[in-house]
């Protein structure tokens, strides 16, 4: 057994799942105990403080993700700026950021995100087929310790709109759809990050990115 995975066995993280009503929460779950995570699925905001790290999944509309998120916002942004490794996937990406032009185009109005990573999310243009769908390849773009070990390795994408963070340092790892995207993005501290993908459906890449999560809230 490796040195890694010796130190896996020997250790665990707990790892809180929120359930806030959207989002493929059993799959997310048993990809984390995959990874060696010690996971629990509540939808108590109580539960992100004993916690070593909390993920935020999701799958549907920005404004229905912000809303059902609402009970929880403050007790995520606490979470985030006591330095736990905050992780949103998908739609939960997608909620990291301060807006989206989903809320515009369907005559919603402004609908404010988190807004723990500065940005927008931008609808795909330009005669694309959306929404996105299918396995599209990573590209490393700098250091961060949620992609060690997944350059060039394929994800499992669905969604109609990606993110474009403010700042161009927030862009950790591209992919590629008849144009360059961000398919991972994290705050200035590094705490708190996405991806577009779904990693508890893109198999090796996906379980190295869920390891790499777990590893960051052991060390914390």
């Amino acid at each position: 057994m490796s040195a890694s995975s010796q130190r896996r066995a020997a250790e665990s993280a707990s790892v809180v799942v929120v359930d806030y009503g959207l989002g493929n929460l059993r799959s997310v779950s048993r990809g984390l105990e995959r990874a060696g995570a010690d996971v629990e699925i509540s939808d108590d905001p109580d539960a992100f403080d004993a916690a070593d790290g909390v993920v935020l999944p999701g799958v549907g509309a920005f404004r229905e993700g912000v809303e059902n998120a609402g009970p929880y916002r403050d007790a995520l942004v606490d979470a985030a700026e006591r330095g736990t490794p905050v992780f949103g996937i998908c739609l939960g990406m997608q909620m990291l950021l301060t807006s989206s032009e989903e809320s515009e185009r369907t005559g919603e109005g402004d609908v404010r995100g988190l807004d723990l990573i500065p940005g927008t999310n931008c609808r795909f243009s330009g005669g694309k087929k959306v929404p996105h769908m299918g396995w599209n390849r990573l590209s490393v773009e700098r250091d961060h310790p949620i992609v060690d070990g997944v350059d060039d390795g394929y994800a499992y994408f669905v969604h109609s709109y990606y993110a474009v963070p403010e700042d161009d340092d927030a862009v950790v790892a591209t992919t590629d759809y008849e144009g360059t995207f961000p398919a991972v993005v994290a705050n200035e501290t590094g705490n708190v990050f996405g991806t577009q993908f779904h990693p508890e459906k893109s198999g090796e890449t996906g379980l190295q990115i869920l390891r790499n999560f777990t590893d960051v809230c052991r060390e914390r």
